[in-house]
Parts: structure tokens; sequence; C-alpha cells
């Protein structure tokens, strides 16, 4: 198994050695925003990819930024489609009252919901989006939250990484994801997300 991590890390970190550094931007910057679109897609993995590329601060940065422009296409495509939207989902009591309590929520409980690393961002980009919130107001969200959550991936890769083999590490990561998920779940059970 440590084989096979060492050979994946040493093929991403020649590939972003060896190829154009405007490709290698693209790339870590490409994934993280088609995630932000794809909420399938694992962040997590494509941040740890960044970091392995290029190195911890380069990957905050570029993964911050790529999660923002992200969420902000994924509002803005919601919000085109608003009216559309909202007169299918009317019908939906409860889509509604989501994207009402969505609506009314202040800007730092806003904030701290989407800083959270389970917090699930695309269901909220699509309510903000077909809410009455203005962009100007989800930018600023998305600045200054995501930054806390892609630094959290960021420490969570690189203190991976740093200690493959060491288990008491990869323990602490594991209470690390499990007191976020717990945390996550807490603030949606309040949000009644």
């Amino acid at each position: 198994m440590e084989a096979i991590l060492n050979d994946i890390i040493n093929n991403i970190q020649t590939f972003a050695q060896t190829s154009n550094i405007l490709l290698s931007l693209s790339l870590g910057l490409g994934i993280i925003i088609l995630e932000s679109i794809i909420p399938i897609l694992p962040l997590s993995v494509f941040v740890a990819i960044n970091v392995i590329a290029f190195g911890s601060i380069p990957a905050l940065i570029i993964s911050w930024i790529g999660t923002t422009i992200g969420c902000s296409l994924s509002y803005l495509l919601f919000r085109k489609i608003r009216k559309k939207a909202y007169n299918r989902l009317y019908k939906h009591l409860k889509i509604i009252n989501f994207i009402n309590k969505v609506d009314q929520i202040s800007f730092p409980s806003l904030v701290c919901l989407l800083a959270m690393p389970f917090t699930p961002a695309f269901t909220v980009n699509i309510a903000a989006g077909l809410s009455e919130m203005k962009y100007t107001k989800y930018l600023k969200t998305l600045l200054c939250s995501k930054i806390f959550m892609v630094y959290f991936w960021v420490f969570i890769a690189r203190t991976f990484l740093e200690s493959i083999t060491n288990i008491w590490t990869i323990i602490e990561i594991l209470l690390l994801l499990i007191g976020a998920y717990i945390v996550s779940k807490l603030v949606d059970k309040k949000f009644n997300i």
C-alpha cells in the first residue's frame, strides 16, 4: 500500500515539475472548480493532489480560488434559472423552506455553515442562487468560509502525506474527520438542512 501511494505521489510531482506551469496550475484550479459544480467528486482528493503537486501554501491558494469560483458559478447558474426552477419547486414545501432559511441566515452563520468540511455546499449554492440573497453577500461568504474549509483539507493531506507510516497521525486525522462530520451534522440539524 505504501509503495502504491509513493508511486502515485511521485507521478503527480513529476508531472507538475515537468509540464508547463500554466498547464499544471490550470489543471489544479480546474479540478477544484469542477468539484464545486459536480458534488459527487471528492474535494479532499483534489486538494491532496494540489498539495502533492504544488506544496501546501500554493495548494491552499489554488484550491481556495477554485472552490470560490466553482461555488460562484453554481450560484450564478441557479440565479439565472431561478424563476423557472422556483415555480417548479413551489409545490415542495421543504425545499421552499430551505431556500427561505438560506436567504434569511446571517452572514456569520452562513460563513460557519460553509466552512464545515462536510456541509453539502452544492445544496447551499443552489438554495442561495434560488433565494433573494445578493451575490455580493454570497461571494463574501465564500471568500471567508472556503479558506477555512480548504485549509482543513490541506492540513489533512499534508499530515497524511508526511506520515503515511505513522499510525497515530492517521488516527488523529480520522478523529479530525469524525469531529468535523459530527459538527457539520449538528449544524445541519440546527438549521434543518
